[in-house]
């Protein structure tokens, strides 16, 4: 019966923390169980994200409450909100639960701050290009951040991109320009939405950059900066929402006193907290770049669900620059693994050749 137990609380604990017990009981987990996890994982991934997309889609797309603003700053309480649940689970079950103490400290909120102006960017330019452009055109609108990655990864600090990786982005280009053309043609399109695409695909690189340079400060832990991510974004989002005059808007809403509407900003807020966690997991059990792959996949089936579901039709030209805008992503995210791989070899290869030449 313990034992019986004690195999029960180990998988649960492997669900929560997202570990492996193979290198626990020194055992090498068969092919096939492997597989299993990694097919899981990636299907929880697709679920939560594409779920999350289309649950802030029906939200934003609201004809009672238009503000977008306020439905942005709900999900980041929601998310504080959860963090500091998901603190005081680790501290009750530590076994069942593996996440961070958080303790809000006032200076880690300061230099975090400047990371969570971007963060608030990346999240609202996102949340708008997803109102004013729809789900079946987001992939597209959205798909600049490769773009505007290897722009200030120049800009800033100072890194060069191979001749293979600047074709790429030059394929991601013209098919956002094909896109943006076609979606004119069937008259859809919105050049507010375009404008908010590209800034959102701005903030989504200039996040990446500065999430390097804060993550110390949060000893490494995604979910502390997390934690303080939030907590900063609620804060300014507060005047913002006062600025853009979001909250006479909610305060006459005819949708204030709706539980419905409410419990579905809370379960968008709880996917926007949760694409966090499958995002690291998949990785982890991945890697880097097949969780690329993975998320270039999920656009694609995203956006095929979309015009199934609005039940659309779109020109030959259209999906060609979906599948361009794709078909270039997953080349750079193949191109740049390649070159990381090539950069790991090289000093493994050299200490080799050192110590054949030295006779060890």
């Amino acid at each position: 019966m313990n034992r019986t137990q004690l195999k029960r609380s180990k998988i649960l604990r492997m669900a929560l923390a997202g570990g492996s017990d193979s290198e626990e009981d020194g055992k090498t987990e068969t092919f096939l169980l492997r597989a299993v996890k990694i097919a899981f994982v990636v299907a929880l991934y697709w679920f939560v994200s594409i779920t999350m997309v289309f649950l802030n889609n029906y939200l934003l797309d609201s004809r009672e409450l238009n503000a977008p603003l306020f439905v942005t700053f709900f999900q980041c309480v929601v998310s504080v909100l959860l963090c500091l649940a998901m603190n005081a689970l680790s501290a009750l079950c530590p076994n069942l639960v593996d996440f961070p103490s958080v303790r809000f400290d006032p200076k880690v909120s300061r230099e975090v701050l400047p990371l969570s102006v971007v963060f608030i960017g990346m999240i609202t330019f996102n949340n708008l290009c997803l109102k004013h452009l729809g789900v079946a055109f987001y992939t597209v609108g959205r798909s600049l951040s490769t773009v505007f990655n290897v722009l200030l990864s120049y800009l800033i600090l100072k890194q060069t991109t191979s001749v293979y990786a600047l074709l790429c982005c030059g394929v991601i280009l013209g098919g956002f320009w094909l896109g943006v053309d076609q979606e004119g043609a069937q008259g859809s399109l919105s050049w507010s939405g375009i404008l908010y695409g590209v800034l959102a695909s701005m903030c989504v690189s200039l996040n990446a950059i500065y999430t390097k340079k804060v993550m110390p400060v949060v000893d490494g832990s995604i979910w502390k900066l997390s934690y303080y991510n939030n907590i900063n974004a609620c804060v300014l989002f507060v005047p913002l929402i006062l600025i853009f005059g979001e909250m006479a808007k909610v305060y006459s809403s005819t949708r204030l006193g709706d539980w419905h509407f409410w419990g579905m900003m809370t379960v968008g807020g709880v996917f926007g907290f949760a694409i966090g966690y499958v995002t690291g997991l998949q990785i982890k059990f991945t890697s880097p770049l097949t969780h690329n792959v993975s998320g270039t996949a999920k656009a694609c089936a995203q956006t095929v669900l979309a015009v199934i579901f609005s039940a659309s039709i779109k020109s030959f030209l259209w999906w060609t620059s979906n599948m361009m805008v794709l078909g270039g992503s997953f080349a750079y995210t193949w191109v740049k693994g390649m070159e990381m791989k090539k950069v790991q070899e090289e000093p493994q290869c050299k200490t080799k050749a050192e110590k054949s030449g030295s006779g060890v």
